[in-house]
């Protein structure tokens, strides 16, 4: 990989779409970097609106962040400062992070369904480990998913059914409302590793997602 840019950089070249992935060395990381067969254990999606500051929209257990959604602090679905977020994974969480560019950048109408998506998911609950193990394991045996998790490839179709959400299913169903994502898959196929460069996830419409480049944050 290149060498790192800084937190300010990389904050001055985010823009709506780009993927932020991590990789930390706790248990509960380990685990879920050895069950995906990746380096990253956790993603998230930049959200740059007109002349908000950057935002991270990911899905979380920790409550250390407000969400700017609700304005209140809460575990699940979240929308967060990015500059905060990026800082807490690096010191609280002791994760290594790196950006992912998405080319082209997303038209305005794109930016308008992610938005709809934030409105509709923030403060989906995170599921427990039991669940989120299952659903990995579920996702990538297709005769055991059960009826209700099937989705049909409709451009109108909502996530009623996701009464939990993990961080890579919240980026996969945003992605695919933006159009960057074929629909028809399961948001349980999707895990942080599918977002990694390494799995060589295919988008939608000649876009692509560009090599990883480290962040270096500095201490607080």
């Amino acid at each position: 990989m290149d060498a790192a840019i800084s937190l300010d950089q990389a904050l001055d070249l985010t823009r709506t779409g780009d993927i932020w992935i991590f990789r930390g060395r706790s248990g509960p990381d380990r685990a879920i970097q050895t069950l995906t067969n990746s380096p990253v254990n956790h993603v998230g999606m930049s959200l740059v609106i007109e002349d908000m500051p950057p935002l991270m929209w990911h899905a979380e257990l920790g409550k250390s962040l407000p969400d700017l959604w609700s304005g209140t602090f809460q575990r699940g679905v979240q929308l967060h400062d990015l500059r905060d977020a990026v800082t807490v994974w690096a010191h609280r969480y002791g994760q290594r992070g790196w950006l992912r560019q998405l080319d082209p950048g997303v038209t305005r109408p794109m930016e308008d369904k992610a938005l709809k998506t934030v409105a509709r998911l923030d403060g989906t609950p995170f599921p427990s480990s039991a669940q989120l193990a299952w659903r990995w394991v579920r996702g990538r045996v297709p005769q055991i998913r059960p009826r209700k998790w099937q989705r049909t490839p409709s451009p109108d179709q909502d996530d009623a059914s996701l009464e939990t959400a993990y961080c890579a299913e919240v980026v996969a169903v945003t992605y695919e409302d933006m159009g960057l994502l074929p629909r028809g898959r399961q948001p349980n196929w999707y895990d942080p590793g599918r977002f990694w460069s390494g799995d060589e996830l295919e988008l939608c419409a000649g876009f692509t997602l560009g090599d990883e480049i480290e962040v270096d944050v500095p201490s607080t």
